[in-house]
């Protein structure tokens, strides 16, 4: 597993972040050519008004630029009068912090230009693939939802400036694959890249197809990573669908395997159907019918190893997923106090204040058992709280003592999947060298 979030640069940042189960602090993301005060403008809900927040313009990117933000964001609004009128001047976000220590990756060639997610996407990559052999076949899928903007907003600047002398920037940094062949550069060598573009729930699309491409023997390993960045652009986008949302950014990263000797004893039990959202079908349908699937349990496979795969399912007892505090053990808000032999974890989507969230909420409405919400602590990082999910949840197996955990993602626009994490039957000798 690997983790790039606002709690810092590691699995383990973000599992202690979310063990001690406050919101992290907030800044401000401020909109460009603007002087008016974010306090004045930016009217917080109530619920969030115990959160500590930074009154200060923030530039996301972890390394120094010649065309850092806050050289350009304090013009005299009257260039776009209507805009100032109408729309806020300034986001609340939770950024990513600047690492300890500059990470020796990226002075790669290839990431010295690379924008903030594909940074992100790097770091989550290495930490979660760190024990893959060198020979070994590797694949890797990267999934995007706003992809790469940090450039791609200083057009848009431009534009707010004076649009007569704007000037689009056309390099491969625009681009949406670009993370993956610049992660996949920094690996030296991959067997298979993808990029998977979609909303959050996309996510474990990407692990269903890397389970495709394990079944069929193409790979020894799969790296899926999500990852997004963050800019007023982005957080502005995010303002228009859900005025209460705290942007955030950050990567997380599974790495997926057959080979029971890699395992450190996680198994993916089993991915939901895509429930696409339609006409005939709303986003709280869609979810509903997500959970059912998730109570059928997957029959053993003496075809496949320990490790992830097909399954076939078979109904499991409603009490599985959906458990008393008194069998959980679950008995106060903290969010691992229910771990014990045989309770299973939720990790919901719940806390973005997206209207995916009422959907997802209602969805799991009678579910008493422990549960946790990265998005609360952490916000709304689309892909990557998606992808902060499925690491939550497995971490969660690893070092909190729950017997499963299932995630659960209902996307922004698209779709809603859940998956079913558990102990692995048998690990190899060298089972605590990789995270999936």
């Amino acid at each position: 597993m690997g983790a790039v979030s606002p709690a810092g640069w590691s699995v383990a940042a973000l599992r202690n972040a979310l063990a001690r189960g406050e919101p992290l602090p907030t800044q401000f993301i401020e909109r460009p050519y603007s002087q008016t005060e974010p306090s004045s403008i930016i009217h917080h809900p109530s619920s969030h008004s115990a959160q500590p927040t930074s009154h200060r313009s923030i530039n996301p990117s972890i390394h120094q630029s010649a065309h850092h933000p806050s050289s350009i964001i304090h013009h005299p609004s009257s260039s776009i009068p209507h805009l100032s009128r109408t729309l806020p001047q300034s986001y609340r976000a939770r950024v990513v912090p600047p690492p300890a220590e500059r990470p020796a990756f990226l002075s790669h060639p290839r990431l010295r230009r690379a924008s903030p997610l594909t940074q992100f996407a790097a770091a989550a990559a290495l930490e979660a693939g760190a024990c893959v052999p060198s020979n070994a076949r590797r694949g890797l899928i990267v999934c995007l939802q706003s992809g790469p903007v940090q450039y791609v907003s200083r057009f848009m600047e431009e534009i707010l400036k004076d649009p007569a002398v704007a000037s689009p920037l056309v390099f491969p940094e625009t681009v949406f694959a670009a993370p993956a062949s610049h992660v996949a550069a920094v690996f030296g060598d991959d067997s298979l890249s993808y990029t998977l573009l979609g909303d959050p729930a996309s996510f474990l699309q990407g692990v269903a197809l890397a389970t495709q491409w394990l079944d069929a023997h193409r790979l020894d390993a799969c790296l899926v990573v999500g990852a997004e960045e963050i800019n007023w652009i982005h957080a502005e986008a995010l303002w228009h669908f859900q005025r209460e949302a705290i942007a955030s950014a950050g990567a997380g990263a599974l790495c997926l395997t057959h080979n029971p000797d890699l395992s450190i004893g996680i198994e993916l039990e089993a991915i939901t159907d895509a429930h696409m959202y339609s006409n005939s079908c709303s986003m709280a349908e869609a979810a509903r019918n997500m959970r059912a699937q998730l109570q059928m349990e997957p029959q053993a496979n003496p075809s496949r190893s320990s490790g992830l795969g097909s399954v076939r399912p078979r109904r499991l007892p409603d009490s599985a997923l959906n458990q008393s505090p008194s069998e959980s053990g679950a008995t106060s808000a903290t969010p691992y106090t229910g771990a014990t032999p045989s309770s299973t974890l939720l990790c919901d989507g719940l806390g973005g204040t997206l209207r995916s969230g009422a959907a997802e909420k209602a969805a799991w409405a009678d579910w008493a058992g422990p549960r946790i919400s990265p998005k609360q602590i952490l916000g709304e990082g689309l892909m990557a709280a998606a992808a902060w999910q499925c690491v939550a949840a497995c971490d969660a197996l690893t070092n909190e003592g729950f017997a499963s955990a299932i995630v659960s993602l209902v996307g922004c626009d698209q779709q809603a999947i859940g998956a079913r994490f558990g102990k692995a039957a048998a690990v190899g000798q060298n089972s605590r060298n990789l995270e999936p």
